[in-house]
């Protein structure tokens, strides 16, 4: 009988690891491209966690981050409109609204500006402790048009592995973001308009309000990450109904039913309900349980069983954690919950426990001798 060939791994010897993607925060020579503003720290200002993060060097489009904002308003975008809620506070609240601010376009999506400023908001929410519900709303009387046809479809990148679609790197922000997002859809969603909605947990919906995945009337493809979360969403035989014939459809459509919580009456009834339930979200539960139950959806295991070690794993790491301590005594004292764990300090030890995907074009990394896809 052959014996195996001894190796370095004991099933008591702890996984190493893996190590932490992000750069050192340094000072940069250059402002963000949506923020130009005096040179910034890279990120923000905070240590590095020792948790690695999902935004890798130079994530995006921008090389820096400006460090978090006193105010969200005061930000130069100008495509978008970030509120506190209430609007009267002179500082970042829990709930802050996102506003889609082109309304004599109907909010049409353009590149790179607006796809620019909602990835770097995005990232921002993402890393604001003080940020822990964001509701996104649409000016006027429409959430969003699609893309502005009329800046065309030319491509920014010159060769073809340099590009990524401004959608899908909007989607990937909103996905990255680790605080609850609630798209509060005040008017039609067409195209970009309602698959960078996908992503988000909570949609609402004006009833009335048209929504279509008009791609094959365009003779283009789902973008925005959409053939990802779309079936998964509302199943593959309502997906391929609705991307097949590119036609739209209200809201309250049978085939739209289960892609939103709520159908409203009235448009004007959506923003202050999606403020309601943020208002709940925000006050009531836990970032890290949030953060981490999306992640187990959407990046979970492929089977029961699997899937039943990865929980018993976070499980175990989670009732020592403060948040947990704190849902049980304000249960048993009866009194309002108040949650302070974050995810840069607080997340279980088992997160993250899938592999990192680099999504930014090679051409940054690679030399150019290097062949060609």
């Amino acid at each position: 009988m052959k014996h195996r060939k001894q190796s370095d791994h004991h099933p008591n010897k702890p996984t190493p690891r893996p190590p932490d993607p992000r750069p050192v925060p340094r000072t940069s020579t250059e402002a963000s491209p949506c923020n130009p503003r005096s040179p910034q720290e890279v990120y923000n200002t905070n240590p590095l966690p020792p948790l690695p993060s999902l935004y890798p060097p130079n994530h995006g489009p921008f090389p820096t981050l400006p460090p978090l904002p006193t105010s969200y308003p005061a930000l130069p975008y100008t495509q978008i409109a970030i509120t506190h809620h209430p609007a009267s506070s002179p500082v970042p609240t829990p709930i802050v609204i996102l506003t889609l601010n082109r309304p004599e376009k109907y909010n049409a999506f353009t590149e790179p500006t607006m796809a620019e400023e909602l990835e770097e908001a995005f990232t921002l929410f993402d890393l604001d402790d003080r940020v822990r519900c964001v509701v996104v709303t649409g000016a006027g009387r429409m959430f969003c048009a699609g893309a502005d046809l009329g800046r065309g479809f030319s491509p920014k990148a010159k060769e073809r592995r340099d590009h990524r679609d401004g959608g899908g790197r909007v989607a990937l922000a909103i996905h990255r973001c680790r605080k609850p997002v609630i798209g509060a859809l005040n008017g039609s969603a067409v195209g970009i308009g309602i698959t960078m909605t996908l992503p988000m947990s909570i949609r609402i919906a004006y009833k009335d309000a048209k929504i279509g995945f008009v791609f094959a009337r365009r003779g283009l493809v789902m973008e925005a990450c959409s053939s990802f979360f779309l079936p998964r969403l509302i199943g593959h035989s309502r997906a391929m109904h609705l991307v097949t014939t590119g036609a739209t459809y209200p809201a309250s459509h049978k085939l739209l039913e289960s892609l939103f919580s709520e159908t409203l009456d009235k448009a004007d009834q959506v923003l202050p309900r999606a403020l309601e339930i943020a208002e709940e979200v925000a006050s009531n539960t836990s970032v890290v349980s949030n953060a981490v139950m999306k992640d187990l959806m959407y990046r979970g295991p492929p089977s029961a069983e699997q899937t039943h070690l990865l929980d018993s794993k976070i499980i175990f790491d989670l009732f020592t954690s403060k948040d947990n301590k704190e849902g049980v005594q304000s249960f048993l004292e009866k009194r309002p919950v108040k949650f302070t764990g974050t995810m840069e300090n607080d997340a279980p030890n088992a997160w993250p426990w899938w592999d990192y995907v680099d999504t930014l074009p090679r051409l940054k990394a690679e030399s150019p001798d290097k062949a060609k896809l």
